[in-house]
């Protein structure tokens, strides 16, 4: 029936709009709560606005009544809400008469708080529904917004529904198949190297993915099926495979790559659209991460076989973190995804194909708070003196992993305020100690108090010192070329017997990162 027969139905018992423009990922994700809906509700009146890209993942599911398609302007919603079809699709909602309308997003921006309260009041609904991060003036109904990745993104949709009544339990996602033939295959393993438009952060290497997929055909005797559009790097993958593959770059519908996924038996790829769509048929998933909160977007799977391989620098993930967006293109040096290397990838892989836990990744770095801690313009300063610092230098030298110290000052906290990236180590680092008299003075405005200033230029001398009697090996990174040679030299001599493992000027230039860490684990500095 058409959406109007259907809203003047006698049967309907409620008129509910779900307002979800995200991207294929992000609708894939709230699937569990529209099934949830549907099951709660089964004679309302669904309907889904959401991007116009993501409407054949609902195609025939049931889920929905009507999906309202809205128009993405380069991910700019702005300029999207300006557009003329979507101008007279958000009017034309007030003619369907909704109830209530659910709101799947996080209020993240000022801007998309307003948007959002928009088509929520020109609707006429007298129910809104969604997270309250407070910025939900807006929603008569609401859970709070703890941030991203404080739940899946899935069980947060599942529990604003739950807000109506229906079963927040976790359920798997729900996305519209179309029958593909695909040649016979004892072990189909479906690849995907790329992340859709919205950020090509998230891509690993073109090369690596060839270079697995060319192992597992070998070794495996693995059909391997490439997928993606137009956008995503499988073209390259393509390129660089030496073995035979089944090449279905930009020939598939929505509908017929989840198909093809279904008959697969592992998938493999990054975070994207597509990884969602393979996690909802329930095909064992490898998904890789980088940039992005895992804990937020990772494959949604609730019975079925997933592993997320990533690695943990400290400043990563950098996008949708807490309440901020934060790097959605992440940073030039794309250290997170670089960092992952083939063997994890394949690691992973063997364990999902053996049926067995895939290894877990490593956790994020999470800083022990053992001093007090001041907050001063939203970052932490540590309120510590030079022997606590050393004393935690020497109980460091008994543990294994990496620690980092950061010599705060008061132009780190301003240019933190604006460099999201630096904010993010600055936070994430095990000791911010107060480097400057400003900190001191910020203090005590704060009616607080800082021991003493503990600046990097004096803490090294004493390191060195505490090195030289404790047997600590140093590694001098950094400046202008000589410098950290005539550094060591002077060091040296005021401390015999202090051991240098290595000096280096360094460079800022991402190309060069992965020698400079090489090198330097090389030295075997302490």
């Amino acid at each position: 029936q058409r959406p109007q027969d259907l809203l003047d139905h006698p049967r309907v018992s409620m008129r509910i709009l779900v307002v979800q423009i995200g991207d294929i990922g992000d609708l894939v994700e709230s699937t569990p709560a529209l099934a949830a809906l549907r099951e709660a509700f089964p004679v309302a009146f669904i309907a889904v606005m959401t991007n116009e890209h993501a409407v054949p993942v609902l195609e025939g599911t049931g889920l929905v009544d009507e999906v309202i398609p809205f128009t993405r302007v380069a991910y700019n919603n702005s300029r999207s809400m300006l557009l003329r079809e979507n101008r007279e699709r958000i009017l034309g909602l007030r003619r369907r008469h909704f109830d209530t309308v659910i709101i799947l997003h996080h209020l993240t921006l000022r801007w998309g708080a307003l948007k959002f309260a928009a088509i929520a009041y020109l609707t006429r609904a007298k129910r809104r529904v969604g997270l309250d991060n407070g910025r939900g003036w807006f929603l008569t109904d609401t859970i709070t917004d703890y941030g991203f990745g404080a739940k899946h993104q899935a069980q947060y949709w599942l529990d604003v529904v739950g807000l109506l009544g229906a079963n927040p339990m976790p359920r798997p996602g729900v996305v519209a198949t179309k029958p593909y033939t695909l040649p016979d295959a004892p072990l189909r393993v479906v690849i995907h190297a790329g992340s859709g438009g919205f950020s090509t952060a998230r891509r690993w290497s073109p090369e690596r993915f060839a270079h697995i997929a060319d192992r597992i055909a070998k070794r495996l005797n693995a059909q391997i099926v490439l997928v993606g559009g137009e956008q995503d790097d499988g073209g390259q993958v393509a390129a660089s495979m030496k073995m035979p593959h089944v090449n279905l770059l930009g020939k598939t519908s929505v509908p017929e790559l989840a198909s093809v996924i279904q008959q697969s038996t592992l998938f493999i790829g990054a975070d994207s659209g597509v990884m969602h769509i393979a996690a909802a048929v329930g095909t064992p998933v490898v998904a890789i991460f980088g940039p992005t909160n895992e804990n937020a977007w990772g494959p949604w799977s609730p019975q079925g076989q997933t592993a997320i391989v990533r690695t943990a620098p400290v400043c990563a993930p950098c996008a949708y973190v807490n309440h901020e967006v934060g790097l959605r293109d992440g940073c030039e040096a794309r250290t997170c995804m670089s960092m992952v290397s083939e063997r994890q990838v394949l690691e992973a892989v063997a364990a999902l194909l053996k049926g067995e836990t895939p290894p877990a990744p490593p956790a994020h770095h999470a800083p022990e708070r053992t001093t007090r801690r001041l907050q001063i313009l939203g970052l932490s300063v540590d309120a510590l003196t030079f022997d606590d610092l050393l004393e935690r230098i020497s109980g460091w030298m008994n543990e294994s992993g990496a620690h980092q110290v950061c010599t705060i000052n008061p132009e780190f906290i301003m240019v933190a305020q604006q460099d999201y990236h630096f904010r993010l180590v600055l936070q994430r680092a095990d000791l911010c100690v107060p480097d400057g008299v400003g900190l001191l003075l910020a203090a005590r405005l704060l009616r607080d108090k800082l021991p003493e200033r503990v600046t990097g230029s004096d803490g090294v001398p004493l390191i060195a010192e505490r090195a030289a009697r404790e047997g600590w090996k140093l590694f001098l990174l950094g400046a202008a070329e000589g410098v950290a040679e005539k550094a060591a030299s002077v060091l040296r001599q005021r401390y015999p017997g202090l051991q240098i493992a290595g000096t280096y000027a360094g460079s800022p230039a991402a190309a060069e990162e992965d020698a400079l860490v090489e090198r330097v684990n090389a030295s075997g500095a302490d």
